[in-house]
């Protein structure tokens, strides 16, 4: 008689989803200190911008977020951690080692994908797709554990004596230690809670459950705010919220202009390209800084600008509107009273 026992080993049918996820973790690791310097501050790409990317609509960690990449040093620490910690987990993984333990990390992981970067995504909503899919996978491999082809499995076959303590259920594989008829509302209830942020952050970051859908990856997007006028200088800070990640919004033009829309100074995109350090006072990592044709302003970069110019000084007591114009063509305004 043929055993069909094998086929109804849950950890072994979940195989393929355990290497995927698995590699899909492991391999950030192996990017950024194999592949490539990811970790290095001073070189280009490094991971530490591309988390500063994730701060302007960020869910619940903005406030985390914020100040790590306001702190340097503290944003370095935190990345070198955060990667050997998606090594660690997405290699145990793989090889089915301690699988429900990292299954949690599998699914910590994802949750903070999917809160910090849920939001960005040109074309597939590609950060949010990521996010739910690794904290449904999470919550799959702890309730399986890992099957026939895991290391797991190998303690378990060979009787190691660890394998027979409670714990190693809990942490490692085998019949997870929950009542028969607690299990079934077990795996009810948190699908369904997956099921729930799955929806709330799908509408939450793309109108994707009902109403009209918004994608803030796609036009750049910046804030003016804090403008001032004090004796020959022009201060604001610019923020860029939105917009494409892997690229900055190139402005071309600041403009101020009076209550009779005539222009009392403008800075053109040479000018701007000619700026300097005392020009831009950079607030995180991600910097605005002048390119060679515009000011570049990358994602979740955000810049006191100060314009020093004797124009300042002589201009009458009123409203004025500063306007900054980006190479496509958009343009925010901000008012400021002298």
């Amino acid at each position: 008689m043929i055993n069909n026992n094998i086929k109804n080993d849950s950890g072994l049918l979940v195989l393929a989803i355990r290497l995927v996820i698995g590699w899909t973790y492991f391999s950030a690791f192996w990017r950024r200190t194999i592949l490539a310097n990811k970790l290095d501050p001073e070189v280009a790409g490094y991971i530490g911008e591309k988390f500063n990317h994730f701060l302007p609509n960020a869910l619940g960690i903005k406030p985390l977020i914020q100040y790590l990449v306001e702190n340097p040093d503290i944003l370095w620490l935190n990345m070198v951690i955060f990667t050997i910690i998606e090594g660690i987990v997405g290699l145990f993984i793989i090889f089915g080692l301690f699988t429900r333990i990292m299954s949690i990390g599998v699914f910590g992981l994802a949750m903070g994908i999917l809160l910090g970067s849920g939001w960005i995504g040109t074309t597939c909503l590609d950060e949010w797709q990521i996010g739910v899919l690794g904290i449904a996978t999470g919550y799959v491999l702890f309730l399986t554990g890992s099957g026939k082809y895991s290391i797991d499995n190998y303690f378990i076959k060979n009787n190691f004596s660890f394998t027979k303590k409670k714990w190693f259920a809990w942490l490692g594989s085998g019949v997870i230690p929950i009542k028969n008829h607690i299990f079934p509302k077990f795996v009810l209830i948190g699908s369904l809670a997956i099921l729930g942020m799955t929806l709330f952050t799908n509408q939450v970051f793309h109108g994707g459950v009902w109403g009209t859908l918004h994608n803030k990856s796609v036009k750049p997007k910046l804030e003016i705010t804090e403008g001032k006028i004090s004796n020959d200088i022009l201060s604001f800070d610019l923020f860029r919220t939105e917009g494409v990640d892997v690229y900055g919004s190139w402005v071309i033009s600041v403009e101020l202009s009076n209550q009779q829309n005539n222009t009392v100074i403008q800075y053109s995109q040479k000018d701007l390209a000619s700026l300097t350090n005392e020009n831009i006072l950079n607030y995180y990592v991600a910097k605005i800084k002048p390119g060679k044709h515009s000011l570049v302003v990358p994602l979740g970069a955000k810049a006191k600008m100060i314009f020093k110019n004797q124009v300042f000084s002589n201009l009458s007591k009123g409203t004025y509107t500063l306007k900054i114009t980006d190479i496509s063509g958009a343009f925010w305004t901000h008012q400021i009273t002298k």
